[in-house]
């Protein structure tokens, strides 16, 4: 089940909810009992320890430019 972060507008304070998606948007109580909440926009971090390959430079793979080298002269 998803968590979402929300934040509490009268005491400041940030907390976690687990709940459906379906229940994102619902009003979300703060744990002091507080109402005014707001759902914050969560970033999600993937983690790993492969990279993604390094860009080729040189002729024949394109890249660059605002179109990709090919029509830009």
């Amino acid at each position: 089940m998803p968590r979402y972060e929300y934040r509490c507008r009268t005491c400041g304070d940030t907390f976690e909810l687990s709940r459906p998606m379906a229940q994102s948007a619902d009003p979300a109580d703060c744990p002091s009992g507080h109402a005014d909440t707001v759902k914050l926009l969560s970033t999600v971090a993937v983690g790993g320890t492969k990279s993604a390959p390094a860009p080729r430079s040189g002729g024949g793979g394109g890249g660059g430019g605002c179109c990709g080298g090919g029509c830009c002269s």
